[in-house]
């Protein structure tokens, strides 16, 4: 019998390791794509916080439900009828800042122009967009912005924090436009950031046309609103050193060199425990002030509105509420 007749196995053999040789890149190519998916799974960044619900709030503010707005103030006024309150705003509204709860209002929902008020909410926003110490440069728009200005300069590099301190100090307009639109690219965007955020924080009584308050045009509040916003504002660690500064001396570039900012809120200076928070004016708008103040471990806010005696008012408002428990 020829030999060759007794190997009838070799082709079966040589199929064998063909298919497996077909199969084995096969199991490869879908391991690599198993592992790639894991690496890629544990790269994956955690999901970005929604806008606003900051690392500095209080429990109570922070916001789990981005659609779902936080209980910034509660309740009628707890000391309505208790006392004889005599002030000349004819807006105005106590609320204690810790708990939330109103305890003194007058017309607080009417609806008014707060001008440099406004500066409440650019700031807010634009501490949370704005790296506290980039380099910002000055937008040529910035310098055509309505008085007052503290003289920022097309093109001229400037560090942010210097830009909060005049915008909440000193009350620079262009400082406000400029902080806009390092916040959100331009000023239109910045106000229209401005406005979904007050609508999130249900600030009814409120709509913004200006990051600086000083067009007063469609640019409105409400007592509340000023006070449910400062509360929350406060509860930002920066915002809080801010408003409590009565006067800083920054290094600048030459010619300028330096530049002192003075708090306009007197208030920081004759009232015992005053703490903030932000004045304002403009012919419509009158003299408008939300002030904060802590004693013995309480805080509370005050705003009156379109006062001929802003500070007075604010301290017969403060001195009621430190008289009650």
């Amino acid at each position: 019998m020829p030999l060759d007749v007794l190997q009838p196995v070799r082709p079966r053999r040589r199929r064998r390791r063909y298919r497996l040789g077909r199969v084995f890149p096969l199991v490869a190519v879908v391991l690599a794509a198993v592992v790639a998916g894991l690496i890629i799974g544990l790269r994956q960044p955690a999901p970005a916080k929604a806008h606003g619900a900051g690392q500095d709030l209080h429990p109570a503010l922070q916001v789990h439900d981005p659609a779902k707005p936080p209980r910034l103030l509660s309740g009628p006024p707890l000391l309505a009828g208790r006392a004889q309150v005599r002030i000349l705003a004819p807006e105005a509204i106590l609320v204690d800042a810790q708990t939330g709860r109103v305890l003194w209002a007058k017309r607080a929902h009417q609806r008014r122009p707060v001008a440099s008020l406004t500066k409440i909410m650019t700031a807010l926003l634009a501490l949370h967009e704005v790296p506290w110490r980039s380099t910002v440069t000055v937008d040529r728009q910035v310098t055509r912005v309505p008085l007052v200005r503290e003289g920022l300069r097309t093109g001229e590099h400037v560090r942010a924090w210097k830009l909060f301190y005049s915008l909440l100090l000193y009350s620079g307009n262009d400082d406000a436009a400029q902080l806009a639109i390092s916040s959100a690219g331009s000023q239109r965007a910045f106000l229209a950031q401005m406005n979904e955020e007050a609508q999130r924080l249900g600030l009814r009584d409120t709509h913004f046309t200006s990051p600086s308050g000083v067009v007063d045009k469609g640019n409105y509040s409400s007592a509340y609103d000023i006070a449910a916003l400062t509360r929350y504002a406060r509860h930002d660690a920066r915002f809080r050193r801010l408003v409590r500064t009565k006067r800083i001396e920054v290094p600048w570039a030459p010619p300028t060199n330096a530049k002192i900012y003075v708090n306009n809120n007197a208030l920081l200076s004759e009232y015992p425990g005053a703490n903030g928070v932000k004045t304002g004016y403009t012919h419509a708008a009158g003299w408008c002030l939300a002030a904060s103040a802590t004693r013995h471990g309480k805080t509370l806010i005050a705003v009156v509105l379109d006062s001929e005696n802003i500070y007075a008012d604010a301290k017969t408002l403060l001195d009621l509420g430190f008289r009650y428990d």
